[in-house]
């Protein structure tokens, strides 16, 4: 072949792409650039959902109202709701069950007690069991068999120390999964971590009185509670705690200032996880007790309305923001967590 053939078919080779080839390619290069941010703030918009209870003046449950009936506020300012689900919505509802060796004397009542609690719930509500001592173990994933869930529950055993806040946290993961229904956790515990309970003790070493105690272990500054609420936030999980009567710090069988402190840390935490995320703390004074608690506790998931909105033009400043929320009918009042912090 002549070489200066080959030369000028290569040039006008090269010359052709340039003028073609590279024009589509920056086009399209343009075309995806031009796309991106949208994609970027469409996946990145943060909704802060509310799961709202609302009574009347004699604590009734209303569950007949619609959107236009509620009003949000946050940091004083109205929010517009962009979504909103009524009280017959169904949830996806993770139940942690305490196998540590604080519930070995009365796993018979615990768990038909937790059936009863399966009964009680609507028919679409997905439910997946967790049970948690020294390890957490899943034992069935969301559904709404419920016999499936009332055969993991029957399987449920285990003794040994306490993991709960480990557990709270697993249980957050498993419910990111479920993308935008509504969530909750019902825990049943008598709220003593293992782990919590190892720092509360040092910090109340020198303390002499029960005062001091409590003074010197600061629960609610507790890192792994506020991540556990953190999260619960993002989420817009509410959380029930149970609290068994073995962790009541008032029924201490020999009173010293640093088990006190050590046992009030406990239930102030679970105090907390159920005001922040708009739970009820829902506290067992008899074991025969459970059972209706457990009732009451579906009872109240299924009188919950969701309403969502997105903070106008709000930076994460890692700032407390108040929630309020209003029912547009005097009589009425509206009960869902206090606020969130902005991270």
């Amino acid at each position: 072949m002549n070489p200066s053939y080959f030369l000028k078919t290569t040039v006008s080779r090269r010359l052709a792409f340039q003028t073609v080839f590279l024009p589509l390619l920056l086009i399209c290069c343009v075309s995806a650039q031009a796309q991106e941010p949208d994609e970027v703030i469409s996946t990145n918009v943060s909704l802060v959902q509310l799961n709202v209870g609302v009574v009347d003046s004699q604590g009734r449950a209303i569950t007949s109202l619609a959107r236009n009936d509620f009003t949000v506020y946050e940091d004083g300012i109205k929010q517009p709701i962009l979504n909103f689900e009524s009280t017959n919505a169904p949830f996806s509802l993770v139940m942690l069950v305490d196998m540590s060796g604080s519930t070995l004397n009365f796993r018979p009542q615990l768990k038909q007690a937790a059936v009863r609690f399966l009964d009680a719930l609507a028919p679409e509500d997905r439910v997946a069991i967790i049970q948690f001592n020294a390890k957490i173990k899943s034992l069935t994933g969301f559904s709404t068999d419920r016999k499936k869930a009332g055969y993991a529950i029957d399987i449920a055993d285990g003794a040994g120390s306490t993991n709960l806040f480990e557990a709270l946290s697993y249980a957050l993961k498993v419910l990111d999964k479920e993308e935008k229904r509504r969530k909750a956790i019902v825990v049943l515990t008598d709220g003593l971590d293992t782990s919590l309970r190892n720092s509360d003790r040092s910090a109340a070493q020198t303390a002499k009185t029960d005062e001091e105690a409590i003074k010197l272990i600061d629960a609610k500054a507790s890192s792994v509670l506020n991540a556990v609420l953190a999260t619960a936030d993002r989420q817009g999980v509410t959380i029930y705690p149970l609290a068994l009567p073995s962790g009541d710090p008032r029924r201490l069988p020999l009173p010293d200032p640093i088990i006190t402190g050590i046992y009030s840390a406990a239930r102030t935490r679970l105090q907390s996880l159920a005001d922040r995320s708009g739970g009820r703390l829902n506290e067992i004074q008899r074991l025969d007790q459970m059972a209706r608690l457990y009732v009451e506790v579906a009872a109240d998931l299924r009188s919950l309305y969701t309403v969502a909105y997105q903070p106008s033009g709000r930076a994460r400043d890692g700032k407390w923001r108040e929630i309020r929320v209003e029912v547009n009918h005097p009589a009425l009042i509206a009960r869902t967590r206090p606020g969130y912090f902005a991270r």
